[in-house]
């Protein structure tokens, strides 16, 4: 499988009954799994690394400059704003969804590592793709604010002695740090269960999401936190620490630990704004190419750059000896690997209104340009 080297998405097509989310990736034909499928799998990336002349210069990407840019369609668009706005409306969201309640020093807990700020990408992921398909922002909110509960739960966890042993998140003490082992982890239960709570309930206030609807995007989420997601990539990320890791398993725990994450925060999103199978199937494409992509850039930036700008510990996936896109393609080409996600994720936008897809093109784009 590693005789191979260039990345190519297949377009498969996971079951579309709202009671069976995308279930776990297989690596295509893997002659040893590297954990046992649940149920079934659906079609993924396969890293083979055929044509690496395909992608051109060092850059992971090269986008315009400025605030207001112009993608296809000739409109100008702005970026940050949108960000910002959404961010914002998000964070307000967040801290009501989360008041300060007995016993104290959980709330606290809960509130410090949700509060903390960061780039919020996956709630505005959630909204950019309801937006896409004709939804409201407001009837996303409740998706984007679970969606952040979970990948919260997941960074305090991440973060703890027993995982990946890290004393810094978001350029301050970590969670357990901040509160002790045992609130932190119960801190990262207790947001997992609310993430549930919240979209369930939000929803209905709502009264703009059908209920069968609310039902498929409380499934998809519970797939992508679970042993569909993130816990298999979790998983298979601390097994494979100190041990030799192939192409294919290296894709396999980013595309669960952080893909299948990004990738629900999108068909979610998709799904409470009511698209039809196909362009939640589109949008899916699209949210895993940009969330493996993310990880990628992650990887890259992990040796490129200081603790300073990251706000978190640099270098620590090569002090822990684990498997890293750089480590296994060298920066040059992981960074060439980058660029083609880019290209696959707009790929999947094409059938879709220029104005309407605009923020999902720059979110991209910003994804595959961060620096921190």
């Amino acid at each position: 499988m590693d005789k191979v080297a260039c990345c190519c998405l297949r377009n498969g097509a996971p079951s579309r009954s709202y009671f069976k989310p995308s279930l776990p990736y297989t690596i295509a034909r893997s002659t040893s799994p590297p954990l046992p499928p649940c149920r079934r799998s659906i079609s993924m990336f396969r890293c083979i690394l055929t044509n690496p002349k395909r992608a051109t210069g060092n850059s992971v990407v090269v986008v315009a400059g400025g605030r207001n840019t112009k993608p296809r369609g000739g409109f100008s668009f702005d970026f940050e704003q949108y960000m910002s706005a959404n961010g914002n409306a998000v964070h307000e969201a967040l801290e009501r969804a989360l008041p300060v309640c007995q016993p104290e020093r959980l709330s606290e807990s809960m509130r410090y590592s949700v509060l903390a700020g960061g780039k919020r990408v996956r709630p505005v992921l959630a909204i950019a793709a309801c937006e896409l398909v004709g939804g409201s922002a407001a009837a996303a909110t409740p998706v984007a604010c679970a969606v952040e509960m979970v990948h919260t739960m997941s960074l305090i966890h991440d973060d703890m002695p027993c995982m990946d042993d890290d004393a810094l998140r978001r350029g301050r003490p970590a969670n357990h740090v901040a509160f002790g082992e045992h609130t932190a982890l119960l801190s990262g239960d207790a947001l997992l269960a609310l993430a549930f709570e919240h979209l369930a309930r939000g929803c209905a206030e709502l009264g703009v999401v059908p209920a069968e609807h609310a039902l498929r995007a409380v499934a998809e989420l519970g797939n992508a936190a679970g042993a569909g997601g993130v816990a298999a990539g979790q998983v298979a990320d601390k097994a494979s620490e100190g041990a030799p890791v192939s192409l294919a398993m290296l894709e396999y725990i980013h595309l669960h630990k952080t893909a299948r994450l990004l990738e629900a925060a999108a068909v979610c999103g998709a799904i409470v704004g009511g698209g039809t199978d196909g362009e939640i199937e589109s949008v899916r494409r699209y949210a895993r190419s940009v969330g493996l992509l993310f990880q990628v850039v992650d990887d890259v930036l992990d040796v490129t750059r200081t603790s300073e700008q990251l706000g978190k510990t640099a270098g620590k996936d090569q002090a822990a000896d684990k498997a890293t896109y750089p480590k296994l393609l060298g920066v040059d080409q992981a960074q060439a690997y980058a660029a083609e996600l880019l290209a696959m994720a707009e790929g999947e936008l094409e059938g879709f209104d220029a104005e309407r897809a605009a923020p999902l093109h720059h979110l991209a784009r910003f994804i595959a340009y961060r620096q921190n």
